[in-house]
């Protein structure tokens, strides 16, 4: 089972194959199978040419693995996660030379 635990959307700056990206969709994931938990840091950054387009498109796609082990979610674990989840963000946004302005958010945080 995949669950984003944290997602929020964010104007940010970008561009990857060719394309400028405007915003970016943070999430903090969380899979469970077989008695066993992974999470990742991950975004994705997208077009956003107007206020309405939150249509994500996957191909600038980053993540990360934070974690990984037999168990199941924990409440504790996932808070440590979220007090570093924007310099893991940041980190992987360096990679394709993006931003996210961590300071312009675009819609209500969403948790899981």
């Amino acid at each position: 089972m995949t669950i984003n635990v944290y997602e929020r959307y964010y104007a940010a700056e970008a561009e990857f194959n060719g394309v400028p990206r405007h915003a970016a969709l943070v999430m903090l994931v969380a899979d469970s199978d077989a008695g066993n938990i992974k999470y990742e840091a991950a975004v994705t950054f997208f077009p956003h040419n107007d206020e309405e387009d939150f249509a994500v498109s996957y191909d600038a796609y980053l993540s990360k693995t934070l974690y990984e082990a037999k168990g199941r979610r924990s409440k504790k674990r996932e808070q440590a996660f979220m007090e570093t989840f924007e310099s893991e963000i940041d980190q992987l946004a360096e990679t394709i030379g993006g931003k996210v302005l961590w300071d312009q958010p675009l819609q209500e945080e969403r948790r899981g």
